[in-house]
């Protein structure tokens, strides 16, 4: 387990990953009174938030983001999954310091978080949602990028102020993207679905019976949500897992091949280096 912190004008960031071989728990919690924004762009993680005699619990994290004032007397306890790596990026600021936010930003928090700008309790829970392609491109931007040194910082300040945009963004519109909040969830359960069920996922007739949406919809939205039609967003899950199976280097390109769901090696290979521009036998190299 790695975190990162890192001093972003007056927010505190917080960016976690982990990658170990066994399931793992993670506890922490904050020295003062602090609202929080996290993002977890993967990772199969259950969440348990204990204040009190009171107890808060998210039992898979993966896409989603959460917010909420927190004191001291909160703690936080992650059961992290080997299953599949941490990424978690936690934008963080004291109740004490939200005047002093640049470009009245403190009074966008007070208009839409009030409750957590006037807590009542010791943890406060925040607006949640499932993270849309464009939070999901942010995260993925930040734990990617090559940057160091200052031009990392001034990279990442502009990563964090877009995903902190996007969140305000969600909270002003019930609509994104032209997708209703009613509909949203479907797709978010409808990505679920295909994530959980990469080697033989159903048909899209059989997902749009699944989830209560007609097919027309259910295409529809999930381009405009994830940016890609629903089963380019399933080979490209299938190619990750591959590679990561291939990087572990306990499989072979065949037995990878049909761990996600190809049946032709040859087909596999195509795509596989159609999407990381190399053969999948040049992973290990």
């Amino acid at each position: 387990m790695t975190r990162d912190i890192i001093e972003i004008n007056d927010f505190i960031v917080l960016i976690e990953q982990s990658t170990e071989e066994e399931t793992i728990v993670d506890k922490c919690g904050f020295d003062d009174q602090v609202i929080v924004f996290s993002f977890y762009g993967s990772g199969n993680v259950a969440l348990n938030i204990h204040y009190g005699d009171n107890t808060r619990a998210f039992n898979n994290t993966k896409g989603i983001a959460i917010s909420f004032f927190a004191n001291d007397k909160v703690e936080f306890v992650h059961n992290i999954s080997n299953q599949q790596p941490l990424q978690c990026i936690c934008i963080v600021t004291r109740v004490k310091n939200l005047e002093a936010l640049p470009n009245e930003e403190g009074k966008i928090f007070s208009e839409y978080l009030h409750q957590l700008v006037n807590p009542q309790d010791d943890y406060v829970e925040g607006p949640n949602f499932y993270m849309t392609h464009d939070m999901q491109s942010a995260v993925d931007k930040i734990f990617n990028t090559s940057y160091t040194g200052k031009t990392r910082i001034m990279f990442l300040r502009s990563q964090i102020t877009e995903l902190l945009s996007h969140f305000f963004a969600l909270l002003s519109d019930t609509e994104v993207d032209g997708v209703k909040e009613r509909d949203r969830e479907k797709i978010y359960q409808a990505k679920e679905i295909l994530t959980n069920n990469i080697e033989t996922p159903p048909s899209l007739n059989e997902l749009s019976k699944l989830i209560g949406l007609n097919s027309y919809k259910l295409k529809k939205n999930f381009k405009a949500l994830f940016g890609i039609p629903v089963f380019k967003y399933l080979q490209n899950e299938r190619l990750n897992k591959a590679h990561d199976l291939l990087r572990d280097g306990d499989t072979s390109i065949q037995e990878a091949a049909w761990k996600v769901g190809y049946e032709s090696v040859s087909s596999f290979s195509n795509a596989f280096i159609k999407k990381f521009g190399f053969r999948p036998s040049e992973i290990r190299k």
